[in-house]
């Protein structure tokens, strides 16, 4: 295939505009640049939650925060275990450990790369205390299946929604299952302030508890520094919060782009002889496509990361898998299950060949033009073709 050089020149990321100057200023003008005082923050949490169906939402520092804070508002901590899938960012196993939880990998379902229900549910102890689902690249995990193991087992779900801004399942957006749910607002996330995140709650209980703990145990009318619980300072600040509304304001557009680009991406990758794109369950009814994650069953991961980087020279934002989180040294350093990592990897091995296979590119990619996506399909088959 004879296929130009020339560099594919895709929408930037992040994206902004007049709408995040004037929230900036906006934010700077009202004199109060903390949640305590402005009224950024209070605004986008209502504005957040109302978006994903939820009760409430409490805006915090990072996505990393977000779990560990809604962990702990359910009891996790030293002599608990928390199920989580083998192949994720490791903040997902680490919000856990960090609580003194034990992080309990498993592995995930082969096509969507979400956790499989039926390991979980193996995985179960009277020690578990969560159950932690990661919606992975936005595509929902079989919620259906996850709440029949929640209810089944009296073990509440955690959703890890970094991927899921603007998710839904069956009709039903994140916020609506009743079940707490964490997301990020780092740079390359659907929407970000650079950094941030935020936590939705189906009840008042769980959020004021939370709310009480990422304010050092302070309540908001509090004013004789009576600190009501332990807790840490995850507030997050007026000029993040301002940002992001205006980040919120433009999601749903770029989901519907997203949506309109990655079945044809999806379906011109699987052309692709060698390369299988990640599946979609049709009960995810919307996909916000935080990547586009491909596998080459069979490649090692030397060749993979060799692919890799011959598509970032072809001017594709392309990148790794994440590794399984059992594979990573910081996994052992606390809260690390009894089992060595060969027993783990017999556990997971969908992970131990995903992890080396996938190759994931930015979501910027899908809020190209038509011809782009056949353009990225050309450079990924002139590349696997030359390995």
């Amino acid at each position: 295939m004879n296929v130009s050089r020339e560099l594919v020149k895709f929408p930037e990321w992040p994206q902004f505009d007049g709408a995040e100057r004037a929230a900036l200023d906006r934010a700077l003008e009202q004199g109060q640049w903390w949640r305590m005082g402005g009224g950024e923050v209070v605004a986008f949490e209502r504005e957040f939650a109302d978006y994903h169906g939820a009760g409430h939402a409490l805006a915090v520092t990072n996505g990393t925060h977000a779990l560990e804070l809604a962990l702990q508002v359910l009891g996790v901590g030293p002599g608990t275990e928390v199920i989580v899938p083998a192949f994720t960012f490791i903040s997902s196993s680490q919000a856990a450990q960090r609580l003194g939880a034990v992080a309990v990998p498993v592995d995930i379902d082969p096509g969507t790369l979400c956790i499989d229900p039926g390991a979980a549910e193996r995985a179960v102890t009277g020690k578990t205390a969560a159950i932690m689902p990661v919606h992975m690249a936005g595509h929902v995990a079989d919620m259906d299946a996850l709440d029949k193991l929640s209810a089944d087992s009296g073990v509440p779900i955690v959703q890890d929604a970094a991927h899921a801004h603007g998710a839904r399942w069956q009709g039903r957006r994140v916020g609506e299952f009743g079940s707490v749910a964490a997301f990020s607002f780092q740079n390359g996330k659907l929407m970000t302030a650079g950094e941030g995140g935020a936590v939705t709650f189906p009840d008042q209980e769980r959020y004021e508890e939370a709310f009480l703990r990422h304010s050092c145990g302070r309540p908001a009318s509090d004013r004789g520094y009576f600190h009501q619980t332990s807790g840490s300072n995850f507030r997050m600040n007026e000029f993040s919060a301002a940002v992001l509304r205006a980040q919120l304001a433009r999601l749903d557009g770029q989901i519907d782009t997203r949506e309109r680009r990655a079945p044809l991406l999806t379906g011109l990758l699987n052309d692709i002889d060698g390369v299988v794109a990640q599946s979609r369950d049709e009960r995810c009814d919307r996909d916000p496509h935080y990547m586009m994650m491909f596998r080459l069953p069979g490649i090692t991961e030397e060749r993979r990361n060799r692919l890799v980087d011959e598509l970032i020279e072809r001017g594709l934002p392309a990148f790794a898998a994440f590794r399984a989180i059992y594979r990573c040294p910081g996994f052992w350093e606390t809260g690390a299950p009894a089992l060595s990592v060969d027993e783990l990897a017999a556990r997971c091995p969908v992970t131990e060949a995903v992890y080396t296979d996938t190759v994931w590119l930015h979501h910027r990619t899908l809020l190209g033009t038509e011809e782009q996506m056949h353009r990225i399909a050309e450079i990924v088959a002139d590349v696997v073709g030359s390995l």
